[in-house]
């Protein structure tokens, strides 16, 4: 394609920094890049076909011509990654295909399935209560991000995993630099380096421990490394995969969650008076929030038709699942936001057999985390009637912080 061509295709994600930050594009960019899929330039200079409507991108997802491992020629990255960048990468399962990225998912589905989850429960509300106790010892005002948003996910994961939670500001501030499209490549390498060194001596002393602890990490080491199912460096790679999946996403939805039902007073009332609907309300929080808002990209291994668009094996393809959870032909009033609407088809989560594993984790936190909030912060509202912070060139979106005052 030439230069001229190239420029003439719209540029994937959008740049425009000002819109609201509880909306994934303006109306202007929603003429531009929603309907038949349709092709787009990347940051890269590459380009890739966008897929934008709710049955093309579970189509898209579930299709096995199409490959998650960015590591094939020509994968569609939103940012420019030398080779090796993000190195040894046995264990993340997210970026791998067929049998090798089966067997160790399997490995993690029990731990993470609703009754085990149900199980934590107690320890999630313990954690929420910790950290709304500290919200109100700092304020008002006081950052609802830094004192709730992050630490109750972080708090969890390192508990579910064996993580000293007393290690989080290193590894937060490794795992925002892996999913920071803007980050120096040399950066990512460095962080990369060293937060597999910072798991790697983590793992190895559950593994060589006389008496392991009861931690996933350690359940795994005891029951597949021992068994020489798993190799340590593929444990420390799925460790990677889940320390930084497990506070970054529900990090970014507590906060976004608390910014938009403060714009909804009645609604924020409701979830304290009416916790048993807190479920359904997750669902359309995820739906009309959807964090991962610039999209999945996949690399087609073989010719396949998308919403009557043929995409040839060796062309890269970004599934949106912010526009599909918008989509018209799937939601009604999708642009509203409806705490009773039946929201449970939407793909916050992905879709096929790449979708979030931790999902049941993912809405026990949202869910208890903004019931409390609401119950022992009924009178809460942001300090300032400003936009706030935002993480734009973050791959999983959400706010850098949010004021608030009670």
């Amino acid at each position: 394609m030439t230069v001229a061509a190239l420029t003439d295709l719209p540029l994937w994600p959008p740049t425009n920094l000002d819109r609201d930050p509880l909306i994934p594009l303006d109306a202007g960019e929603r003429r531009r890049f929603t309907g038949p899929v349709t092709r787009v330039r990347l940051p890269t200079d590459a380009t890739a076909w966008l897929v934008t409507r709710h049955t093309d991108v579970k189509q898209m997802l579930r299709h096995p011509g199409f490959s998650a491992d960015l590591s094939r020629p020509g994968f569609p990255l939103l940012r420019r990654i030398p080779p090796g960048a993000f190195g040894d990468r046995r264990g993340g399962f997210l970026q791998m295909d067929g049998a090798e990225h089966a067997r160790l998912r399997r490995m993690l589905t029990a731990e993470f399935m609703i009754r085990n989850v149900r199980r934590i429960e107690p320890l999630i509300r313990q954690t929420v209560d910790r950290a709304l106790d500290d919200l109100r010892a700092a304020g008002p005002p006081a950052d609802l991000v830094a004192h709730v948003a992050l630490p109750v996910p972080s708090m969890v994961i390192c508990h579910l995993l064996g993580v000293p939670y007393a290690d989080h500001d290193f590894f937060q501030q490794r795992s925002r630099t892996l999913i920071d499209r803007d980050a120096p490549p040399e950066r990512v390498q460095r962080h990369v380096r060293e937060l597999r060194d910072y798991l790697h001596r983590l793992v190895e002393a559950k593994v060589t421990a006389g008496e392991p602890t009861d931690d996933l990490l350690s359940r795994l080491a005891r029951d597949r490394v021992d068994t020489g199912e798993l190799a340590v460096d593929e444990l420390v790679g799925m460790a990677v995969l889940l320390l930084i999946a497990g506070h970054e996403t529900t990090a970014n939805m507590i906060g976004l969650s608390t910014l938009l039902l403060l714009r909804h007073p009645a609604r924020y009332a409701a979830l304290r008076d009416d916790p048993g609907h807190a479920d359904g309300l997750v669902d359309e929080l995820l739906r009309y929030l959807t964090i991962v808002r610039a999209g999945l990209p996949r690399l087609a291994t073989e010719d396949v038709e998308i919403g009557g668009r043929l995409i040839r094996a060796g062309e890269g393809a970004i599934a949106v699942l912010s526009l599909a959870n918008r989509d018209r032909t799937a939601f009604d009033r999708p642009d509203e936001f409806d705490p009773y609407r039946a929201a449970q088809q939407h793909v916050a989560f992905g879709f096929g057999v790449h979708q979030c594993i931790g999902q049941p984790l993912a809405r026990a936190e949202l869910r208890i985390a903004l019931v409390e909030l609401a119950r022992r912060f009924p009178r809460l509202r942001p300090a300032t009637a400003g936009r706030p912070p935002t993480r734009d060139s973050s791959v999983v979106y959400g706010l850098d912080a949010l004021p608030v005052v009670w």
